[in-house]
């Protein structure tokens, strides 16, 4: 058995860190942008409703956050062969996207619609929490700091990747009749590429195949029964909330507080490039004054930055843009250090488990996201609020104060947690 060890060692270390940026980029490419593609090309193209594609995705959303522990349970029952189980949810999430926009629906188009991201949305849930489990062990193997290593190539990747696939059917608009397709096609030679790029990081050594547990809650033990595993947990649910309510209000604020239709994309745009371009500062900065205490300055950079927004009305996106671009490098420490210091905790504690324990993460993150839109599109249409028509100045003043402040109440409870977790720095 370990003879068989060394091969697969040697060959993972030779391939360097560039197939997570690869990978993670395919996983953030499924992601976020989906939400913003796929109702607009099911509207135009097959006449389905937006209030009908709404109460789709509020479902998927929620089947989504509740599979997400039972996905985590699923990696480590299946960790022995987990290089085809990434294969075939791989294969099974660009089969997906190639179904949701380059198929013609074979059905009625808002049923195959739900089964298209159904099916696109479990298979990226299950590959994101097998990516950040395999990264504990990958880690494990760079030596010192290789937490902060690993989330600086993972966390660029994704970022990138997001905002090529925010941007790419504008720009194959240009090129082609249907540029939902060539998406599709190009999303789909991507996974297939980025697959093969990770496929020797799967391999587990004979050391790290664990002994079948008694039963299936046990897995989630190592996480669950450590106070700081735990802490963690709470933060990353607290701390995802501000960007949860900004998601969830981003294109209603640009749109009727800026009045300034039309550049929602350009702004997110730079708020995901500005995070991209910071990840690689954060991680520098980290290694040399520690991972919470950078954590925390990225925090209360994110409050400095965010709280002008409250401030601001009509026709003023110039001021929203050095936002965007502040708010966004203060993002990419929370993307980069936060995962890091959960996976190098599980790390120290050594009692395998990963997969279920960012299943929990996994969990917890989109979590916040449903939250946010059970709570606060309510309050806005009980308000009398008007997407893109006419609203009272008290109406754009509450959404300033949900979109600007109370991110920055939150984001302040987040430091408070971040200040009482004590997180061992080696």
């Amino acid at each position: 058995m370990a003879a068989l060890a060394a091969p697969v060692t040697v060959t993972a270390e030779r391939a360097g860190l560039w197939p997570w940026s690869l990978f993670a980029a395919t996983l953030a490419a499924a992601g976020l942008p989906i939400y913003i593609h796929a109702p607009k090309v099911y509207v135009d193209d097959y006449g389905v409703g937006l209030a009908a594609l709404g109460a789709v995705l509020a479902g998927l959303r929620l089947v989504d956050v509740v599979q997400d522990p039972l996905l985590g349970w699923l990696a480590e029952a299946a960790r022995g062969v987990r290089a085809l189980t990434v294969a075939i949810s791989s294969a099974l999430m660009a089969g997906a996207m190639l179904g949701l926009f380059a198929v013609v629906p074979p059905m009625a188009p808002l049923l195959w619609f739900a089964l298209m991201l159904a099916l696109l949305f479990s298979a990226f849930s299950f590959l994101t929490i097998v990516f950040y489990a395999q990264g504990v062990e990958r880690a494990a193997s760079l030596g010192p700091n290789g937490h902060l290593r690993l989330a600086g190539w993972r966390e660029t990747g994704s970022l990138v990747g997001v905002s090529l696939a925010a941007v790419a059917p504008t720009v194959l608009g240009g090129m082609m009749d249907r540029p939902f397709v060539g998406f599709a096609i190009g999303f789909a030679v991507l996974a297939v590429v980025a697959t093969l790029a990770m496929a020797w990081q799967w391999v587990p050594r004979p050391a790290q195949v664990q002994v079948p547990q008694t039963s299936a809650l046990a897995v989630f033990r190592p996480a669950l029964a450590d106070p700081v595993a735990r802490r963690l947990l709470l933060l990353a649910l607290v701390n995802g909330a501000p960007v949860a309510v900004t998601s969830t209000l981003f294109l209603f604020f640009v749109e009727s507080r800026l009045a300034a239709p039309g550049f929602e994309g350009p702004l997110l745009l730079l708020f995901f490039l500005s995070a991209a371009v910071s990840v690689p500062l954060w991680a520098r900065i980290a290694a040399h004054f520690g991972q919470k205490r950078s954590l925390f300055a990225g925090m209360v950079l994110a409050v400095a930055a965010f709280l002008w927004a409250a401030f601001l009305g009509a026709g003023d996106w110039v001021a929203f843009a050095v936002i965007c671009a502040a708010s966004g490098a203060a993002l990419g420490a929370d993307m980069t250090l936060l995962p890091a210091l959960f996976a190098r905790r599980l790390g120290q504690l050594g009692q395998g488990g990963e997969g279920a324990a960012f299943g929990l993460w996994s969990f917890v993150s989109k979590l916040s996201l449903a939250l946010a839109a059970a709570v606060l599109l309510p309050t806005l249409g009980a308000a009398g609020f008007v997407s893109g028509g006419a609203n009272s100045p008290d109406t754009l003043m509450l959404l300033s104060l949900l979109y600007a402040a109370l991110p920055c109440a939150l984001k302040l409870l987040a430091i408070v947690l971040l200040a009482r977790t004590t997180v061992p720095e080696v």
